[in-house]
């Protein structure tokens, strides 16, 4: 082999290696966008007479500003059908232009325009019933369906989020016991 072809071939192999060596070298992570909608209630577990509170979060993921969002929030099909669960929502308060729940259901429309990486949250609460059924496999499970414009309008997403509590019977209150009173102690009189 000529001095010449080696020293192109050289020459084309560090080429090569400097082309290709960025690709090798690790990248930066990128943050992780954040999910459009997170939902979370405060008991995991409630008895029959207490009050559960729903916490909804939109955040917009976009890199352009969003100007509608709209959220629906609906008890499961599986909630529906057990007809001994009883529960009324009584409030639905929050960063929202609209927020309405009637008895096992509500809507939200939140304070527009969302700025990217911002949120609204909204809390909504609901009653369990006093004389609801309650016991394993006994839960008032909701699903969530968000749908939000950005872009101007030009482009729009949607889901479906869930959350749910247990519905646990009250246990019985235990009977105290008396407390033992302390014995009394004769006064010994001196004389």
């Amino acid at each position: 082999m000529r001095p010449t072809t080696r020293r192109r071939l050289g020459l084309s192999s560090i080429l090569a290696l400097a082309i290709g060596l960025p690709g090798l070298v690790a990248q930066p992570a990128s943050a992780d966008v954040a999910a459009p909608m997170t939902i979370s209630v405060d008991k995991a577990s409630a008895t029959p007479g207490s009050t559960v509170t729903i916490t909804m979060t939109f955040t917009n993921d976009q890199q352009t500003n969003t100007q509608f969002v709209y959220q629906s929030i609906q008890p499961t099909w599986n909630t529906t059908q057990d007809p001994g669960l009883k529960y009324t929502f009584k409030s639905c308060t929050g960063e929202a232009v609209q927020c309405d729940v009637n008895g096992t259901s509500g809507t939200v429309r939140y304070n527009v325009p969302v700025i990217p990486g911002a949120t609204r949250t909204v809390k909504l609460t609901y009653d369990i019933a006093a004389d609801s059924a309650c016991g394993p496999s006994r839960r008032i499970d909701f699903y969530s369906y968000v749908y939000y414009e950005f872009q101007g309008g030009q482009a729009k997403k949607d889901g479906v989020y869930n959350t749910g509590t247990d519905v646990a019977c009250k246990t019985p209150e235990q009977p105290t016991a008396p407390t033992a009173k302390a014995p009394a102690k004769a006064l010994a009189k001196r004389h």
